[in-house]
């Protein structure tokens, strides 16, 4: 790879360093195959996995490591929904916004959610705590409304049930950290 930067080795060891051996070396793989820059969602991907969240310098890294324009980097990151460009919860709470979900009430779901965490989708609650996000579809209609917590998924969800999911979740970081 030929660079035009008189500081491409110090760029290059900086961005090893925001990212990581691991990520460094998937990069390496991707570069060495056929149109490496269509591997950019596959190495957020990865980048997210590992950090939680993609960050300005592990997105400046990539960017940097990949030659691909850190516009461009930045632009899909940002475009795609599944991306997070700010720390999550301890708990990531998705409502299912499918058709199904929705016509049983998926809105006041999140009418509740947002009214006993005080945030909206897209946001974390100011303690970390609790993260709040929209799900285009969980695939469990038959149970709807569904809302997943972290890796576990509630069906038939209603307004009256939130604030208690809510309290047992916050019980379980407390026992956590006293553990």
């Amino acid at each position: 790879m030929s660079t035009s930067t008189d500081n491409w080795e110090q760029v290059k060891l900086q961005s090893c360093d925001a990212l990581g051996e691991d990520i460094v070396e998937l990069i390496n793989n991707v570069l060495e195959g056929p149109h490496s820059d269509s591997q950019l969602i596959a190495v957020l991907h990865a980048v997210q996995e590992k950090f939680g969240y993609l960050a300005e310098p592990q997105l400046d890294a990539v960017a940097q490591l990949m030659q691909i324009p850190v516009a461009k980097v930045s632009g899909v990151a940002s475009f795609y929904h599944f991306f997070r460009l700010k720390p999550g919860g301890r708990y990531t709470i998705k409502v299912c916004m499918g058709t199904a979900c929705y016509v049983k009430g998926a809105d006041r779901i999140v009418q509740k959610l947002t009214e006993e965490l005080g945030t909206t989708f897209g946001e974390t609650t100011p303690d970390g705590m609790f993260a709040l996000e929209g799900a285009r579809c969980l695939g469990t209609c038959g149970m709807a409304p569904v809302i997943m917590v972290n890796d576990e998924l509630y069906g038939n969800v209603t307004p009256e049930g939130i604030p208690a999911l809510i309290k047992k979740y916050i019980k379980e970081a407390r026992d956590s950290e006293q553990a």
